[in-house]
């Protein structure tokens, strides 16, 4: 995901310091920064009681009162101990019914269940225990009401309604109708009732009624369209892949829509129509881009389709939905606009996210980075492909003084457990610094171990989810280092190395002190160093580590 105000761009050096030194026009201003101690909970990883299978549903739209109606069925079963209740996230919803759906002829065979509702969970008694070898269909009969949904919290996130009608009576004669979802981190559960945590996978299918003049989209593959009798149209989409339900997505608008292709994969650009002859210098570059993360990755984009929409007011930068990324209106510009910015650095950050992210999904908030950090990575890989390392080490350069610019007043582990609102964990931390640590390592690990690396991430944990321990063993596995030090200090540690350095020379004798100057609770760093010294024209490289408070070399 994208957000306004965070810089999506790169770095890369052989050895590359996040901040301290006054040299080189790096000024550090966080020497008096005190490091944020954990004040809020720990944030466990949703406990698994049951396992989301297949989600079912059909939605219709009353634009007047800005309401979602929907059926959802879904299809679920105990994780490992026998239940008898169900707990899902449903914010908002004004239910009318719930029925178990027997099995074999669940179409016809409905047994009203029990259930209480606070308008944020809905606790559903089940009949009987269940076992994990049982898994059984629910329907669920529901309004959705994002507009009298009230989520609260300080950041932009923790705002989010999930579901938006923008212009919904049509009044506003410069802005189109439309209708968008944003699920991320957990508000995909203020359209349909599922269980919103990161480390749920299941298929999907939706069936969305609109009026004919409109345009659906949603993951997976349009499989048909129906006209119906009142002049709507019900289109049915199929994702027959399991992700997240926070990455479950719906767009209705009157788009024009661009067909592409890559490797027989369709790929569409959905706009307004003025902007259908802009569409492909917009978005065009992305064939080539999925072409070049597959083989840089060694693993083929996994999924069925790849669509791009750009929509009005939205409250993001961009949003990485399995199939179908949404994007704010700013990348709906004209041939002239694209003379002086292009989008390819957010369109190839969200791309990246089909890999990480969506394919291999962080277990829980805490390890955001794993999404996040890795798309910022992507973004750069393109930057260098397409335009050279000069433009992707100038985009490293502004990574790092965004980062430096949060850490005059936060500075947090990039992996943080306590938190009161996951939305607090999208910043530039997870963002910027985790960009520049993968940077490092790949420069410490070399190009082919860090992609062979990356490539053995993806290809262990496929469809499934991980924590930033099993990111660290598929490198260990590849390269046969213990780098428990390397994730200590960047991922597990707040704050970054200051360093004072001092050195004399005489002819023949160099002489190097260095100083850690960081305070507790920043570590002190395990840093391998290579010294050049230039003697009459000659250059001799000294490979070094700094792994102390003092270190002194000599040559």
């Amino acid at each position: 995901m994208r957000y306004p105000g965070l810089n999506i761009l790169t770095v890369c050096i052989t050895v590359f310091f996040l901040g301290a030194h006054k040299a080189d026009g790096i000024i550090d201003r966080t020497a008096k920064v005190e490091q944020q101690q954990p004040s809020a909970a720990y944030q466990p990883a949703h406990t698994k009681y049951h396992d989301l299978l297949h989600t079912k549903l059909e939605v219709s739209f009353d634009w007047k009162k800005q309401y979602l109606h929907g059926t959802a069925t879904l299809q679920l079963k105990p994780h490992f101990y026998p239940q008898q209740r169900l707990l899902l996230d449903a914010q908002g919803f004004e239910i009318h019914s719930i029925a178990l759906l027997e099995d074999q002829v669940r179409d016809q065979v409905r047994k009203p269940l029990n259930y209480l509702y606070d308008n944020k969970k809905l606790t559903i008694e089940l009949g009987r225990a269940y076992t994990k070898e049982e898994p059984y269909w629910l329907e669920i009969t529901y309004t959705a009401q994002p507009n009298e949904n009230k989520p609260q919290g300080r950041t932009i996130l923790s705002a989010n309604k999930g579901l938006y009608f923008i212009n919904p009576d049509g009044s506003d004669p410069n802005k189109p109708q439309q209708i968008w979802t944003q699920g991320e981190p957990n508000t995909n559960s203020c359209w349909f009732p599922t269980i919103d945590a990161p480390n749920q996978q299941c298929t999907q299918e939706i069936y969305i009624t609109v009026e004919d003049k409109f345009s659906t989209l949603s993951n997976g593959v349009l499989v048909y369209a129906t006209l119906n009798e009142d002049q709507t149209r019900t289109d049915y989409w199929r994702m027959d892949l399991p992700h997240a339900p926070y990455l479950f997505m719906l767009a209705v608008g009157e788009f024009a829509e661009i067909q592409d292709e890559w490797n027989d994969i369709p790929v569409y650009y959905y706009v307004e129509p003025a902007y259908e002859p802009y569409a492909r210098a917009i978005f065009g570059n992305t064939p080539e881009m999925l072409t070049f993360f597959s083989e840089k990755l060694d693993y083929p984009y996994p999924w069925p389709k790849y669509s791009q929409v750009v929509v009005r007011d939205y409250i993001a930068g961009a949003m990485e939905n399995t199939t179908a990324v949404i994007f704010t209106e700013a990348l709906q510009v004209d041939y002239r606009a694209l003379l002086d910015q292009n989008y390819d650095d957010v369109i190839a950050h969200e791309l990246f996210h089909h890999w990480f992210g969506n394919l291999v999904t962080c277990e829980s908030w805490t390890h955001l980075p794993l999404n996040e950090s890795l798309a910022c990575l992507g973004a750069h890989l393109w930057q260098a492909h397409k335009e050279g390392y000069y433009a992707r080490d100038w985009s490293i350069w502004n990574t790092l003084h965004s980062y430096l610019e949060e850490a005059q007043h936060q500075q947090v582990s990039l992996i943080r457990p306590h938190y009161t609102d996951p939305g607090e964990l999208f910043d530039s931390h997870s963002y910027h610094k985790g960009a520049l640590v993968l940077h490092m390592l790949q420069y410490y690990l070399g190009e082919e171990a860090f992609f062979q690396s990356l490539s053995h991430y993806l290809k262990k944990h496929a469809f499934s989810t991980a924590d930033i321990h099993q990111l660290r063993k598929a490198f260990e596995e590849i390269t046969g280092q213990d780098l428990n030090w390397f994730f200590n200090q960047w991922f597990l540690a707040p704050g970054h190395p200051r360093l004072r350095v001092e050195h004399t020379y005489t002819p023949g004798k160099l002489n190097l002190k260095i100083w850690q100057k960081q305070h507790a609770p920043t570590p002190i760093y395990q840093l391998p160093l290579a010294v050049d010294i230039w003697i009459q024209g000659n250059k001799k490289r000294h490979i070094v580590t700094i792994d102390k408070a003092y270190n002194e070399f000599r040559s």
